[in-house]
């Protein structure tokens, strides 16, 4: 070691997920930026998701089966709430999807549409990788 020596002041141990900065040093300087992504998304966004769920609920009203209507508007709506909330249910959005590919198949692909369209996308990707990536892979999303 030519003559440096080392001193050992300690064992460090980590443990389990690092969310976030994590250094170990002398003199060490760090810096972290912090953005609200959900800045991101627009007002413009929002109306045009809005606009896809309106789009979504005349088809329903104007394609269901009556006993299938007033459930399908409801499935619509859990939709656009499962998309807008701060953090995307991707469970609920596929539970909608598989709802209608059950019981009204002839808007599954509506509903499909509504699901894969950018907007949404947008929606998801800046809720995070995680979720990302777990919205891929359940709607089948290269």
């Amino acid at each position: 070691m030519d003559g440096q020596q080392t001193e050992n002041k300690g064992d460090i141990n980590i443990e389990g997920n690092i969310n976030g900065q994590f250094a170990i040093g002398n003199q060490i300087t760090q810096t972290q930026s912090v953005q609200n992504v959900r800045a991101q998304i627009t007002q413009a966004d929002l109306q045009e998701l809005h606009t896809l769920i309106e789009d979504l609920k005349q088809k329903v009203t104007s394609t269901a089966s009556p006993e299938f209507k007033d459930k399908a508007l409801e499935r619509a709506s859990e939709l656009e709430e499962a998309i807008i909330a701060q953090k995307p249910d991707l469970n609920t959005m596929e539970y909608v999807r598989n709802w209608f590919v059950k019981y009204l198949p002839q808007l599954a692909g509506a509903v499909s549409a509504v699901v894969v369209h950018p907007i949404v996308g947008k929606l998801v990707e800046v809720s995070g990788e995680v979720i990302a990536s777990e919205f891929k892979h359940k709607f089948g999303i290269p």
